[in-house]
């Protein structure tokens, strides 16, 4: 079993180099534009962008290396079984299943090299892009408020939006918490910044939402305000330093953060929904490697091709499932702690599922 051990990762190594390069360069390629307009526009030399596209290679590997485990199994196992050497493997009585173990322990690996990733590279990868284009003075103002994200990087609120697009915002919420009073917090639909001429500011223009407002009689209470229009203005003079975006947070400075705004009585759900997403991707390698072999073992010289779509097409399934399971989590409909678990649910099933027909097969 040694010799057959070495032999299925010796045949899986150059696949599983080939196609992660491949996917990672693919998915690169789509950033150049964005940083070529930096570039041309906002005069940020080509070395610091150099830099930025080069910090992004860590943050893909989040999304290709499960990928490039399902490419891999396909390709390794699909070529030993159009060649018979499934076939002589198992008339010399190996169980298909065993064929499984040595993936399995490789898979594990690559499941705690990305729990590493999730953890600690691909948000210092995220911080380093925007220390470069703070030095550069590139960084827009209005970049700080990121969907998806608690930002208390302003002197008296903590922000969060849950949509951008341009410079409409949508789903705002804003929090002024006071030490040993009540947060105070505002809701809008809708909105849109304006950065004030001549003043290090940040206007937001609220629209259709509900303020609380203390209540003159008993300051401690507030009443709800319903308004069509309100303003707001942020002090960006005073924007606290080093504040992170939860992408940029590891794990452990998000469970801290996720205190932090419990004890404010401010909803956490969208920082349990990233920290559980990054711990359930963290699992998909593995999962991969499990969906990928029955389709692979199975191949002939002929549905070789017809296979591998097909087994790519078992990628697309997770992750759109994920990102619905990450919108809603976000907002709170069900219970984050669990709705992040989802896809990996429905992928392990699926998993055992079709290698119990294998082995049926």
């Amino acid at each position: 079993m040694r010799i057959l051990r070495n032999y299925i990762l010796k045949e899986c190594l150059q696949p599983f180099t080939l196609s992660i390069s491949v996917l990672t360069s693919v998915f690169l390629l789509g950033y150049l534009p964005q940083l070529a307009n930096k570039v041309i526009n906002n005069g940020v030399s080509v070395g610091a962008m150099g830099h930025i596209f080069l910090y992004y290679i860590p943050i893909l590997l989040g999304y290709t290396l499960p990928i490039a485990c399902l490419i891999t199994v396909i390709l390794a196992f699909g070529h030993m079984s159009s060649e018979n050497e499934i076939l002589a493997i198992r008339a010399s009585g190996i169980h298909l299943l065993r064929l499984l173990v040595p993936l399995i322990v490789v898979g594990i690996i690559l499941c705690l090299a990305d729990y590493i990733l999730n953890d600690r590279v691909i948000p210092n990868a995220y911080v380093a892009q925007k220390v470069i284009l703070q030095e550069t003075g590139s960084q827009d103002p209005t970049a700080m408020l990121e969907p998806g994200s608690f930002i208390n990087a302003f002197d008296k609120y903590i922000v969060f939006i849950y949509r951008m697009e341009g410079d409409i915002l949508y789903g705002i919420r804003i929090y002024e918490p006071v030490p040993g009073k009540p947060t105070r917090t505002i809701i809008a639909q809708q909105g849109e910044f304006v950065h004030v001429p001549g003043k290090d500011q940040l206007m937001l223009k609220l629209i259709n939402g509900t303020s609380d407002e203390p209540d003159l009689q008993n300051p401690n209470n507030f009443y709800k305000l319903n308004f069509q229009t309100s303003f707001i203005t942020l002090d960006l003079s005073k924007k606290k330093q080093g504040q992170k975006k939860s992408k940029e947070l590891t794990l452990k400075e998000l469970r801290h953060k996720i205190e932090a705004l419990r004890k404010m009585s401010i909803d956490p759900a969208p920082l349990i929904t990233e920290y559980q997403r990054r711990l359930a991707w963290s699992l998909s390698p593995l999962l991969f490697i499990l969906l990928g072999f029955p389709f692979a073992a199975v191949t002939n010289r002929r549905a070789k091709s017809a296979n591998l779509l097909y087994a790519l097409l078992l990628a697309a399934p997770y992750y759109i499932l994920s990102l619905a399971c990450q919108g809603m989590a976000t907002q709170d409909t069900f219970n984050p702690a669990f709705l992040m678990w989802v896809p990996d649910i429905v992928a392990f099933a699926a998993a055992v599922f079709l290698n119990w027909k294998l082995c049926l097969h």
